[in-house]
């Protein structure tokens, strides 16, 4: 089903995504995730949405969220951007 929230599903014949699409829908993820942390200030939920990341998100997927904050980082919110950044960093304990 579609919606307003819905992420258009455009995948070529191999049925992976197109690499547009797929910056378009890590950024969309990566927002969600910060959403589950707005009532925390930006750095607390940074670190969260960081958290998570590296907890769930396969390393390729981290790769490419990296490669698309180093294009400029289109459409991600502060607080998702500050999380990619962390990424680069080692994670704590």
């Amino acid at each position: 089903m579609s919606g307003p929230t819905s992420m258009p599903d455009h995948t070529a014949e191999s049925g992976m995504p197109h690499s547009r699409s797929t910056n378009d829908k890590l950024v969309y993820m990566t927002n969600q995730i910060g959403t589950f942390f707005l009532s925390l200030d930006t750095e607390t939920a940074s670190a969260k949405i960081a958290d998570h990341i590296r907890k769930f998100w396969d390393p390729r997927m981290r790769e490419a969220i990296l490669a698309h904050l180093d294009k400029g980082g289109a459409g991600l919110d502060p607080a998702s951007r500050r999380a990619i950044e962390l990424l680069r960093e080692p994670a704590k304990g």
